[in-house]
């Protein structure tokens, strides 16, 4: 009776667990749908057409890799796909209760079957077959049976790369094989379960992942930039565009192989600050005391929940840098604030000086009454390199993702006297042209700025004006393509726990009525890229904002024109003549041709997996080793204002002197000085 009393008891909790989780759906839905309607720039109505849309991107994500799902959950799922609206319209939000159901289910039934191979034979000698077609899209499993033939090849593959890669000669590998096999195999299947273990290692885990899910479907439907926040989202958001966080200086993410890495470094945190940290690293643990975190099968949130503890001021990142090599680094918290500028000016020089300035986004102050940020900081930066005497002025925005409008234009400013410097349309189709708010500039010589294809929003923002005023030579690949504002609203200002939801309010245009929207900034001079093809702009999004354009009603007075056509020819003329470009060139074409978008297959032995893998890592290494060994032509030095700020810190010395090698040996950098050295001679 006491057992049946418990049973009862605890399917109560559970169902009740349930019902509280959809009637927090239906609470965030209805908040999203009412901001949607109310302040998004295009919404779009509640319809089937919006089912159809959102259903799309949810069973995208829900299994981006097509290695859970059958045919058959699909089919149970594709009931819904015209129906999401009506849920959505009549409160009911129990349908989200069969996705978390069979996500479970499909969790649990694969990892079975993945454990069950722990111990099986193995067939290596090619009676299987590997297959990439990067031109057709995969389907879902047909049924079990195909599942377990492709989770049987996975765990194989995933042992023969690991040899691979742990190995560099394939005889040793082929005489030490059982052996060798018999080490990677318990890695491999722990490396497997703890990717799908995951989801449920995270707060409120797989269903707050499925929730999460539905609500960003929605809400991206829309459009890609406007997303559902969750307070640590938001958070984490506010603290990338802002100079005042109190952090490590950095922020994490997976990476495909379900490592955790630094993807992002913040200008001027304690991370840049020390400098041996760099994105991409893989964090192997992290110790802060007596208390040790393995990164090893654990989600991301739990290292940003370690990171954020106010506890924990100081941790040591043992981390696994991109040559492979192991190394710790010790981290205090730091406030971001800056004391000085977070944007450091450079003296380039040859036969004549050049400032260069590189800007990691456009960072903004919130604390600030004024804002005081990035426009601010590269002011004084230009005032001291006009001391040097410069001839002209590089401005880097490669990776530059974005952030404050308001820097971007007073950045705009700067460099123009007067006049528009881009149009806003609003929801309700009304237009507002925004005006260079001061007169005068402060700088007026050559400049070049070099973008790449993730250059996005302010930067796109800030280089299109200075190409339609002739103020500068856009130099680099097109830009990503974001031609759009954003704004953060919470769903309840009151139950902060609905979350938030970042929503796009305005669409920006160029002041000659153009958009640089899913188009991106076309440079003047385009150099080659490794990401040439790699479809990575806002175009490729599903549901992107369309490129368009609007009518002026301020003309704005652009300089001189520019010899755009001589110049162009003199770089692509040097360009063709350095080994450097052509070895980029050719890397991307490689990489695309024989890896991004090969259709191929081979038979799953360990020959063909070696020569594959090493294949790849071969053509970069002979890319990296060319460029770990070329040396610039350019000599690079700091300001006499900046070398007086450095003179009695060494550990900032040596950072500096890093940053220098860097703009030296930089192939791009010293193209630009080529451009801005053809222009004087042109003058």
């Amino acid at each position: 009776m006491i057992k049946k009393i418990c049973l009862i008891f605890l399917l109560f909790c559970f169902l009740s667990s349930i019902g509280q989780s959809n009637r927090l759906l239906c609470e965030q839905l209805e908040s999203l749908n009412l901001l949607i309607n109310n302040y998004h720039y295009s919404p779009k109505a509640l319809n089937d057409t919006l089912s159809g849309g959102v259903y799309k991107l949810f069973i995208k994500r829900l299994d981006e890799e097509k290695v859970l799902f059958t045919d058959k959950d699909l089919a149970v799922f594709r009931k819904d796909s015209l129906l999401l609206d009506d849920y959505i319209r009549n409160n009911n939000c129990e349908f989200i209760d069969k996705y978390i159901k069979t996500l479970r289910n499909r969790l649990g039934e694969t990892k079975q079957l993945i454990d069950s191979y722990r111990n099986a034979e193995f067939n290596y000698k090619g009676k299987d077959t590997l297959k990439y077609y990067r031109s057709k899209e995969s389907g879902y499993f047909d049924d079990e049976a195909a599942r377990d033939r492709y989770w049987s090849k996975r765990i194989r593959f995933e042992i023969l790369s690991k040899l691979s890669e742990d190995g560099d000669d394939l005889s040793e590998l082929e005489a030490n094989f059982e052996q060798l096999e018999k080490e990677a195999r318990p890695i491999i299947f722990e490396k497997l379960q703890c990717q799908l273990d995951e989801i449920h290692n995270t707060e409120r885990g797989l269903e707050r992942f499925v929730t999460e899910t539905f609500l960003n479907a929605f809400t991206n439907y829309h459009d890609p930039n406007s997303t559902f926040f969750n307070n640590a989202d938001k958070s984490m958001f506010e603290d990338s565009v802002s100079t005042t966080t109190m952090s490590f200086g950095l922020y994490t993410d997976k990476n495909e192989d379900g490592e955790i890495v630094i993807a992002y470094i913040t200008p001027g945190g304690a991370a840049q600050f020390e400098g041996s940290l760099e994105e991409g690293d893989v964090i192997r643990s992290l110790t802060s005391g007596t208390a040790l975190v393995d990164t090893n099968c654990i989600s991301n949130e739990e290292i940003v929940a370690f990171l954020s503890d106010t506890n924990h001021h100081k941790v040591a990142f043992r981390v696994k840098k991109k040559d492979g090599s192991i190394k710790s680094v010790t981290l205090s918290k730091k406030a971001d604030k800056p004391v000085e500028n977070l944007t450091r000016g450079y003296v380039m020089s040859k036969e004549f000086s050049v400032g260069y300035i590189s800007l990691s986004s456009f960072y903004t102050n919130f604390e600030s009454p004024h804002g005081m940020g990035v426009a601010n900081d590269v002011a004084k930066e230009i005032y001291k390199l006009k001391k040097e005497k410069i001839e002209g002025l590089i401005i880097d925005l490669r990776f530059n993702g974005g952030g404050s409008m308001k820097e971007a234009t007073d950045l705009c400013g700067m460099f123009i006297d007067r006049g528009p410097v881009s149009i806003l349309k609003y929801r309700n189709g009304e237009t507002f042209t925004v005006r260079d708010a001061n007169r005068g500039t402060v700088f007026n010589k050559p400049v070049v700025i070099i973008v790449n294809s993730y250059s996005a929003s302010a930067s796109e923002f800030f280089s299109s004006l200075m190409q339609d005023y002739n103020r500068a030579i856009i130099v680099g690949t097109p830009t990503y393509g974001k031609s759009s504002m954003q704004t953060i609203v919470a769903l309840d200002e009151i139950r902060t726990e609905l979350g938030f939801c970042k929503l796009t309010t305005d669409l920006f245009y160029r002041v000659t009525g153009k958009s640089n929207q899913s188009k991106g900034v076309i440079p003047d001079i385009e150099f080659p890229s490794m990401y040439n093809g790699l479809e990575i702009n806002e175009e490729y999004l599903d549901f992107a904002l369309p490129n368009d354009s609007i009518a002026i009603s301020v003309k704005h007075k652009p300089g001189k024109k520019i010899a755009i056509k001589e110049l162009r020819e003199k770089s692509e003329f040097r360009m063709k003549q350095d080994e450097g470009f052509r070895k980029i060139k050719t890397l991307n074409e490689k990489l695309l041709k024989g890896y991004i978008k090969r259709d191929t297959s081979y038979s799953l032995t360990l020959k063909n997996v070696f020569y594959d893998i090493n294949g790849y890592n071969d053509l970069w290494k002979d890319f990296m080793d060319y460029f770990d060994d070329r040396k610039g032509i350019l000599t690079v030095k700091n300001t006499m204002s900046t070398e007086e700020i450095l003179k009695n810190d060494e550990d900032r010395q040596q950072l500096n002197t890093f940053s220098m090698d860097d703009i030296g040996n930089d192939i791009f950098i010293e193209e630009a000085y080529h451009i801005i050295s053809d222009i004087r001679k042109m003058n």
